[in-house]
């Protein structure tokens, strides 16, 4: 079986489009790979923990409280 044949919009390479393949269908797996480690790198609060659990219950409080 063969895979179609996709031009990336971004280097302009041909690759054969897989299933699976991470990132976006018109993005060679190259460009893929560069643009994941570049936006985890980018935003430190996503993978902050303890900023995670504060927000969880920030919005938990927001969504469950009882207004009397």
């Amino acid at each position: 079986m063969t895979y179609p044949i996709k031009t990336c919009v971004i280097c302009g390479e041909e690759f054969g489009l897989r299933p699976g393949k991470p990132g976006f269908a018109d993005h060679c797996p190259s460009c893929s790979e560069e643009e994941s480690s570049d936006s985890k790198a980018a935003d430190p609060l996503k993978t902050d923990k303890s900023a995670n659990a504060a927000r969880r219950e920030a919005m938990r409080n927001l969504l469950y409280r009882k207004d009397s």
